[in-house]
């Protein structure tokens, strides 16, 4: 049996991907938190959650883009090329906000607010370029052969403001559901507070999203109203607004992992959501992801290193996280 090399890779970025949302969007959200946190010690136990973990979570992020230059080599000139900006500076954000999570514990008195406010910023300014490039990407790009011929700033439009608004919604929700499961007491239920208003929000969000997206682009509605996407499409939503509403339940009383678990679950229905508006495209609207996949040769070359790595990297992060499993407090640390 031969092996479907492009299929395989395209499922290899769209794993590194989520598990970039998975990993790292709690982190983002934590950060895009910040501000609402007045007291100093709730600032310091909510990055106390994710030092031991938080550098590694971008590592999916290395993946997803290594991935995509190995596996399609055309679709990452095109996009890099049409999301040049907002790419520039969702990585300038996470640059400044790993700085700022370093610093803020070294700085002095007068200077902390200062590295506060940066690491509040750096998460906010990567998570709206994320969603920035997300809305462009589903509005789609201008391609002849193999160029972008669009413009710099052809990603920019209301759509992709407003998926870069979504995504520091959903993020935010991430962080506060992660905040809940990792906490006690006041800042515990400052979090779950939290999480009860932003819950209806992202769910308007996302109704809008689900909205805005067939209305504006006719290609995508074709798609998800003719057979058989529509049935695999049917489900989504219901299992959006059933998730959203065991969310709300799951928080009262003592929450445990399961709001957090119920977020997650949630934003693999929005990721589901898009490919399944996009398939079998990787440059929307008319690019597919096997005009643009590398040399069978190379394909194969490079899935040899991503079937050692992953693993370990899976393992690595898997140990990571069980080994700081427990709540944190201020005094006690991990318990």
């Amino acid at each position: 049996m031969t092996l479907d090399l492009p299929l395989i890779w395209v499922l290899i970025i769209a794993f590194g991907l989520m598990m970039y949302v998975v990993m790292d969007g709690f982190d983002l959200g934590i950060g895009i938190l910040f501000p609402f946190v007045p007291r100093r010690e709730d600032r310091d136990i909510m990055v106390n959650t994710v030092a031991p973990v938080w550098d590694g979570n971008e590592t999916w992020l290395v993946l997803g883009g290594g991935g995509l230059l190995a596996g399609f080599p055309l679709a990452y000139s095109v996009l890099l090329s049409a999301l040049y900006i907002p790419l520039v500076l969702m990585l300038t954000g996470l640059i400044l906000r790993g700085v700022a999570f370093e610093f803020r514990f070294k700085a002095d008195e007068a200077h902390r607010p200062f590295w506060s406010k940066a690491f509040a910023f750096g998460s906010y300014t990567a998570a709206f370029f994320q969603g920035a490039a997300l809305g462009a990407f589903i509005t789609g790009f201008k391609v002849t052969g193999p160029s972008y011929r669009g413009g710099a700033l052809d990603w920019l439009s209301a759509f992709s403001v407003f998926t870069g608004l979504g995504v520091v919604v959903a993020y935010a929700l991430l962080g506060s559901t992660w905040l809940t499961m990792k906490t006690v007491g006041q800042l515990q239920a400052r979090m779950i507070v939290a999480a009860r208003w932003i819950t209806p929000v992202l769910l308007a969000g996302i109704v809008i999203v689900s909205l805005w997206t067939p209305l504006a682009h006719g290609a995508i509605a074709a798609r998800w109203f003719s057979a058989p996407n529509i049935y695999y499409f049917a489900p989504v939503p219901i299992l959006v607004v059933l998730t959203a509403w065991q969310l709300l339940v799951r928080l009262n009383g003592e929450p445990g992992a399961v709001p957090f678990l119920l977020t997650l679950f949630l934003l693999f229905l929005g990721y589901s959501g898009l490919a399944i508006s996009l398939w079998p495209n990787i440059i929307p609207p008319a690019v597919s992801f096997r005009d643009a996949a590398a040399p069978e040769s190379s394909l194969a070359f490079g899935l040899v290193g991503v079937v050692l790595i992953v693993p370990v990297i899976l393992i690595y992060t898997g140990w990571s996280y069980w080994v700081f499993r427990g709540k944190v407090t201020d005094s006690e640390g991990y318990h």
